[in-house]
């Protein structure tokens, strides 16, 4: 490749890591501003519905895991431990996501939706022990497990994830 495709190639992928690092922060800061509003306006336990029947704000902190895993369990150093393998996931997905190719544009995408929802829930981990979740979806008597804006991202990302693993979107020459 010739130097000017190379400084292109280069200046393409900072453009992209500068915009990977904008909605990562812009995800951080929404999750972080809607857990605080939910603290400072939504007693603990305390239920503001949204749609009648379908969605309510439900302030709940989860001291576990994803869904809930382990939210009942006590066990010394519980919020250290969790917040620590918290940590050692963010730095798994931040390598990977740093060898991955600015090429696997959806890939990237599906990266720094999980990177954001990790940092969101993380700073929730090290700073107040436990999770804020507040988004609370509803049918009939069942209620789906309360989540937030970082959940939200995760989710999003691991699907994005997997369309790119399954290779939607990517054509194949079909000449020989």
């Amino acid at each position: 490749m010739s130097p000017a495709g190379e400084a292109l190639v280069r200046r393409e992928a900072f453009r992209l890591h500068r915009c990977e690092v904008a909605a990562t922060a812009a995800i951080v800061v929404v999750d972080q501003i809607t857990k605080a509003l939910v603290r400072a306006h939504v007693p603990l336990y305390d239920t503001v519905p949204v749609v009648s029947g379908i969605l309510n704000l439900t302030h709940v902190r989860n001291s576990g895991a994803a869904f809930g895993f382990l939210n009942g369990v006590d066990f010394p150093y519980k919020p250290a431990i969790l917040a620590l393998v918290a940590a050692a996931a963010f730095v798994g997905i931040a390598f990977y996501a740093a060898r991955t190719s600015t090429g696997q544009r959806l890939a990237r995408f599906g990266l720094t939706m999980i990177l954001a929802g990790a940092i969101g829930n993380l700073i929730d981990r090290l700073v107040f022990g436990s999770v804020v979740d507040f988004v609370d979806v509803v049918f009939g008597s069942w209620h789906f497990w309360a989540f937030n804006v970082a959940d939200s991202a995760i989710t999003f990302g691991v699907v994005t994830m997997m369309i790119d693993m399954m290779g939607t979107g990517r054509h194949v020459s079909t000449t020989s």
